[in-house]
């Protein structure tokens, strides 16, 4: 078989290599992928940007492929599976119709509200004083979310009303563009966060196992919201107990609710949960695979994703029993000096062939191309190194010392990643 993955990042690596290993798999195209997936065997990369749908429909034409893996969420959102199906090509992931749920956080909220999905209190508003009127009537720090598609970006805690209005007025004036006309300001939950990511084909769920992203750019969890600075699985504060609740209280409705509303979901069906004293609420819903959460999920992943993928499309999740690697994966990923803001691209990374990759190890390749010979940054998030561990601290270790010998100028990554599972012992 011919697999397309559409994406250039840490996920679409960790994926393409993934697919790569299946025995039916001939080839895998990554459009436009990077510098890492180029060197894998079997995979090729195409010169096709992950948002040009009618490039992509042309390529896989091309190709003869036999199954599309979208990565990204701004793809789906815009249609792709839609456009694929409707050519007659199979295309792994939710309509435009369902990844809604993703692409308009206030649909989302909404949909919550109409089906019962425990959430945050919240308001969806395009006028700065009715926010802040709102963010003074909760009295309570809040979080302040673009509306639309921000790569993970366009999200801010603020404590206080002043903080809430900074961020309000901010991305009302534009610093978003359109995905930040609108704006949804909720309360702040407490607890510890989860990533709940499930496969879905319209009725049949199968849940993978559970990870914990990273978002803030500093240890301990400080600073500003990034795409994602590392990942583990799997999430230890999701206890057997928990994983019920989610899957009864929050993935059982949605699947249900969207099939209801004539928007059957098949794909990937990732929920950020909040879990406080055992409940869980739901922050987010992503219509994809989590980036960085994809890459341990992929080294902890026995089974063939192939045929998982295949069970999806072909409406028979409920027989599929996917195998895992016990021991723990943690993701550290190394990002360009300055990001989330502005940051230098064109960086010579030295290093890489000092790391000894392998069954415990592995560096996906994210923001990376190659130019004269050397690999260089091209993007913020520029690796994940990802290790397997006997425990947490092994994995991380592990990591660690891979991360350690990898270098160019401004390069920055977290010590912490996983530190909540460490101080669970």
């Amino acid at each position: 078989m011919r697999i397309l993955v559409v994406g250039g990042g840490g996920r679409e690596h960790a994926l393409a290599w993934k697919l790569a290993q299946s025995p039916r798999v001939t080839r895998v195209i990554c459009a436009p992928g990077n510098a890492g997936t180029e060197r894998e065997p079997k995979v090729v990369n195409a010169p096709v940007a992950d948002d040009d749908i009618e490039g992509l429909l042309r390529l896989a034409r091309a190709e003869a492929v036999d199954l599309t893996v979208v990565g990204p969420e701004a793809p789906l959102v815009a249609g792709i599976v839609d456009r694929f199906e409707a050519a007659g090509l199979a295309c792994f992931g939710p309509t435009a119709a369902a990844a809604r749920l993703e692409g308009s956080k206030t649909f989302a909220k909404d949909f919550m509200a109409r089906h019962g999905v425990p959430t945050a209190a919240y308001g969806a508003f395009t006028d700065a004083e009715a926010a802040e009127a709102f963010v003074a009537r909760l009295n309570r720090p809040v979080v302040v979310k673009a509306d639309g598609l921000a790569a993970g970006k366009g999200v801010v805690l603020a404590a206080t009303p002043d903080q809430a209005a900074t961020a309000i007025r901010d991305m009302l004036g534009g610093r978003f563009g359109a995905a930040g006309e609108r704006v949804v300001v909720e309360e702040q939950l407490g607890g510890e966060e989860a990533s709940f990511l499930c496969l879905v084909d319209g009725e049949h769920i199968l849940p993978l196992a559970t990870s914990q992203d990273h978002k803030a750019l500093e240890e301990g969890d400080a600073g500003p919201n990034t795409g994602g600075m590392g990942a583990y699985s799997p999430a230890p504060v999701v206890t057997g107990g928990v994983h019920h609740r989610i899957m009864e209280e929050v993935i059982r409705p949605t699947v249900a609710g969207m099939a209801a509303e004539g928007t059957p979901y098949r794909g990937v069906l990732y929920a950020g949960v909040m879990i406080e004293n055992g409940r869980p609420r739901v922050l987010e819903y992503n219509c994809r695979f989590g980036d960085p959460e994809c890459q341990p999920l992929m080294l902890r992943l026995e089974s063939d994703l192939l045929d998982l993928l295949e069970d999806g499309l072909a409406g028979r999740l409920d027989r599929a029993e996917p195998v895992w690697d016990p021991r723990p994966a943690l993701c550290i990923v190394q990002v360009a000096g300055g990001y989330p803001g502005k940051y230098a691209k064109g960086e010579t990374i030295s290093g890489l062939a000092q790391v000894a990759e392998g069954e415990q190890l592995k560096v996906f390749h994210a923001g990376t191309a190659r130019r004269a010979g050397a690999t260089v940054t091209a993007g913020g998030r520029v690796l994940g190194i990802t290790a397997l561990g006997s425990q947490v601290a092994a994995a991380q270790g592990r990591a660690l010392a891979a991360a350690d010998r990898i270098r160019w100028a401004g390069a920055y990554y977290r010590r912490d990643i996983g530190y909540r599972a460490l101080g669970r012992g």
